[in-house]
């Protein structure tokens, strides 16, 4: 089955005894069938915020979001979600992490323990399954976060600016990995960044937003061939696109040269 998810025209206030806030305002956004999409913007500009009203953990103020046409009342069923923070439980093993929100869910199965290790093993931690999260990296503990939400074999999976507490060497090295793990899948990903070069680098399209409030004022296809390799980023087709997108926010005063 396809999957197409679509905001029109969306809007989000937030209310405060101060004044009304306005994070999100007239955004239109597609997100297409098995591509993986960024979503590219300065700190505060609502990226995060748009991305827990398609995951429908946000209620929204005004417009719609719709998945295959269907006004979304709630979180959409086979969701994945990774956040910042790998939200690892540290009393429970990396496996027994992975399987957690199956648990919660109802959905584990006889098979959910082969699935899990299947998962680990495509990113290279099976070996420590058994292992704390308090006992790995950073980047170790963060792989684990994305095989949890994979497990479940979700059709759209959200990822809020994954990697951005990692160091540049560990976030290249995982940009690689997802990319790998994206191919194989072919699911439909929504990720939120806000870094420029690994925006290009992963996506199939990338929706570039403003700040005060938050808008989506420009997309770029990104016609790199796939796999991609770290030294695409030396190429003069990926300097095009991360100048062109530099102009953007150069333009909206968001970056200046001196």
């Amino acid at each position: 089955m396809s999957l197409h998810v679509e905001a029109v025209r969306l809007g989000k206030v937030y209310e405060s005894e101060a004044g009304d806030i306005v994070a999100l305002e007239d955004v239109s956004l597609e997100i297409r069938d098995r591509e993986f999409l960024s979503v590219l913007g300065p700190s505060g500009c609502g990226k995060s915020t748009l991305l827990r009203c398609v995951a429908g953990l946000e209620r929204i103020s005004s417009g719609a979001i719709r998945i295959n046409g269907n006004d979304l009342e709630g979180p959409p069923r086979r969701l994945g979600i990774v956040f910042q923070r790998d939200t690892l439980a540290d009393w429970r093993s990396i496996i027994g992490n992975v399987l957690l929100v199956s648990e919660i869910r109802g959905t584990i199965d006889a098979n959910s323990r082969t699935r899990a290790l299947e998962l680990l093993s495509l990113f290279g931690i099976a070996d420590y399954a058994d292992r704390f999260p308090w006992e790995l990296s950073g980047g170790m503990r963060q792989r684990a976060a994305i095989c949890r939400a994979l497990l479940d074999d979700p059709e759209l999976v959200l990822m809020d600016e994954p990697f951005g507490a990692l160091d540049a060497m560990t976030r290249d090295q995982l940009n690689v990995e997802l990319q790998r793990i994206w191919v194989e899948t072919r699911k439909t990903v929504m990720f939120i960044t806000h870094s420029i070069g690994e925006a290009v680098f992963l996506s199939d399209r990338v929706a570039v937003m403003s700040r005060n409030p938050g808008r989506v004022i420009d997309t770029f296809t990104i016609d790199l061939p796939r796999p991609r390799r770290l030294a695409v980023r030396e190429t003069p087709r990926f300097a095009e696109y991360v100048s062109r997108i530099l102009g953007v926010f150069m333009s909206l005063g968001i970056l200046k040269e001196e």
